[in-house]
């Protein structure tokens, strides 16, 4: 029976063969690998994944296409989650001692800067993450500082993990069809982030770019005074997209 795709789960499935097998070129998975996947949706590249790992997870949370993929899979092969992404514990994923957790996933576009605020909580348990995300986002995530996209999710994502735009999905590669291009970026958490609480850093950095057309010492009256800034070595007349990471870190350290 076919599916409906849902617009309340923003959902979008991918059906080009030439793109899934791109993606599954950059993931490269392997046999050991603990692999969970978000949103499987219609599973086509589960079952990709699959021939390449022993055993791999999935987190769907439409429970139609739960039982659509109960019925398609060996229950010892695919370990199904009916859960929400932005509400399950990573972390509750057993992983053998010495390896990391690999995440992938078509995202959907309505939360995907939530989840991956929430993903980030698992960074340190995490070998990578490859995502499909509307190309918007994922150009904001890896905007360098000065241009136009950089901002809070730029900052916040790129304190913890090297990141990378690895390529440009169309829309004629879904149905139903998005309206924007997507892109495929892959995330690698960092060994050893700048040393900084993270509720700080989110403060700061949600404060600085709530008004970004102002200079980052208007943005932040009230929090800093003009010589908080130049002690950690930020041009009071600078526009909060040009400032770069380790300057903002240096500003919450300051809190």
């Amino acid at each position: 029976m076919k599916h409906i795709p849902r617009k309340r789960f923003g959902q979008n499935f991918l059906t080009d063969d030439t793109v899934l097998y791109n993606i599954i070129r950059v993931i490269d998975p392997q046999p050991q690998d603990t692999m969970v996947e978000i949103g499987p949706g219609l599973a086509a590249m589960t079952r990709l994944l699959l021939d390449g790992v022993e055993q791999m997870h999935v987190v769907e949370l439409d429970r139609d296409l739960v039982e659509r993929l109960k019925k398609s899979f060996d229950p010892k092969r695919l370990i199904i989650h009916s859960a929400d992404a932005l509400q399950f514990d990573f972390a509750s994923i057993p992983v053998p001692a010495g390896s990391k957790l690999r995440v992938v996933g078509n995202l959907p576009y309505n939360i995907s800067s939530p989840l991956l605020f929430h993903l980030a909580e698992m960074a340190p348990h995490v070998q990578d993450q490859h995502f499909m995300l509307q190309k918007e986002v994922v150009e904001r995530m890896v905007a360098e500082p000065g241009s136009k996209t950089y901002g809070r999710l730029s900052v916040m994502l790129q304190w913890r993990y090297h990141m990378e735009l690895m390529f440009v999905v169309p829309p004629t590669a879904f149905d139903p069809p998005p309206r924007v291009d997507s892109a495929i970026v892959r995330m690698i958490p960092l060994p050893n982030p700048l040393p900084c609480d993270q509720a700080k850093l989110e403060q700061v950095v949600l404060k600085a770019f709530s008004q970004r057309r102002k200079v980052i010492r208007n943005c932040l009256a009230g929090m800093f005074v003009e010589s908080d800034l130049l002690e950690a070595g930020v041009d009071p007349q600078a526009r909060p997209e040009t400032i770069p990471l380790e300057q903002y870190v240096a500003l919450a350290n300051r809190l």
